[in-house]
């Protein structure tokens, strides 16, 4: 990998999307040194020629979102399909007026 640089691994995840450029970026900046994370930047790159780019970008973008940005995450996304399913929204506190809430004097 003798002459690569960050640069160029931004350059070839672009075309595939902001997400996974971002993925690329952040790999890179979480390493000391940058040419420690070539080998997982450029293993998920090349998950693009399995799954495609649009595959790619949307798992990439699940795994931002979770924060679980290393190579075998983002490809078990891909694997299992989790880049295809919509997120859902996350639910907020139930609210202490209901019907079902016995409240504290029930256990008693």
């Amino acid at each position: 990998m003798a002459g690569w640089n960050a640069p160029r691994f931004l350059e070839w995840a672009t075309p595939v999307g902001p997400q996974t450029r971002t993925v690329i970026e952040r790999v890179l900046q979480a390493r000391t040194h940058p040419q420690q994370g070539y080998r997982t930047a450029l293993g998920i790159l090349r998950l693009a020629k399995a799954y495609g780019n649009d595959r790619l970008e949307a798992a990439c973008q699940r795994a931002a979102r979770l924060q679980t940005l290393t190579y075998r995450s983002i490809a078990s996304i891909l694997k299992h399909g989790l880049d295809r399913q919509t997120p859902t929204p996350a639910q907020g506190p139930l609210p202490l007026d209901h019907a079902n809430v016995r409240g504290p004097d029930y256990f008693h």
